[in-house]
C-alpha cells in the first residue's frame, strides 16, 4: 500500500467524497461517499452510502455511480471518467466498475485499512472477503490511500460503530 499525494483538483473531489461520507453517517448509514468526474474535470454524479436507510446491502455509492454512468454516459466517456471515493471499492463495486468500463479510481482509505480499523473496534468480519480493486479488475488505474484523509475517515467509522442500533436498549 503506497500512499498517494493527489493534485489540488483531485483533493477537492476527495474532500467532497468525505463530505458525502459524513452525510451518510448523519443519516444513519456507514460513512462512504463517491464522486464521478468526467475527463474535463466536471462532476457528473455523486452519492453516499444508503445501505441502512434503504435496507439494501447493494446501495453502495460506488455501485450507484456505475448505475448512473451506464445510463448517462457513452462507453468512451465512462472510460475517461474518474471515481473519487472515500474508501476503496469492495469486490461487488469493483466488479461493477470493471463491467461498466469506468476509468481510474482514487480512494482516501484502503479496504485493508478499513479492515484493521474495524478489527480494532471488535466488529465482526464481513461475509465477503476484502480484496484490493486490482485483484478484481486487473490493470485498472487506481490511486490511494491518501493519508491526509484516512485518519478523518477512521474517526467517522469509529463514530458509526458507536451509534445506537435498532433493537439496542433505549432505541
Amino acid at each position: 500500500m503506497t500512499p498517494t499525494e493527489p493534485s489540488a483538483a483531485e483533493m477537492r473531489h476527495l474532500e467532497r467524497a468525505v463530505e458525502l461520507a459524513e452525510e451518510a453517517l448523519w443519516a444513519g448509514d456507514e460513512p462512504f461517499g463517491s464522486v464521478l468526474v468526467g475527463a474535463d474535470g466536471q462532476v457528473l454524479a455523486e452519492d453516499r452510502n444508503r445501505v441502512r436507510t434503504l435496507a439494501d446491502r447493494t446501495r453502495h455509492p460506488e455501485f450507484e455511480l456505475v448505475r448512473w454512468a451506464t445510463t448517462h454516459l457513452t462507453e468512451r466517456e465512462r472510460a475517461a471518467a474518474t471515481v473519487y471515493t472515500s474508501g476503496e471499492h469492495c469486490p461487488m463495486c469493483s466488479a461493477a466498475h470493471g463491467w461498466a468500463g469506468l476509468g481510474r479510481i482514487v480512494y482516501a482509505h484502503s479496504a485493508a485499512q478499513l479492515g484493521e480499523w474495524l478489527a480494532e473496534l471488535g466488529v465482526e468480519p464481513s461475509p465477503v472477503r476484502c480484496l484490493a480493486i486490482q485483484d478484481v479488475v486487473p490493470g485498472l488505474p487506481v490511486q490511494g490511500p491518501v493519508l491526509d484523509l484516512a485518519e478523518r475517515l477512521r474517526e467517522l467509522h469509529r463514530h458509526f460503530r458507536q451509534l445506537p442500533r435498532e433493537g439496542d436498549a433505549g432505541t
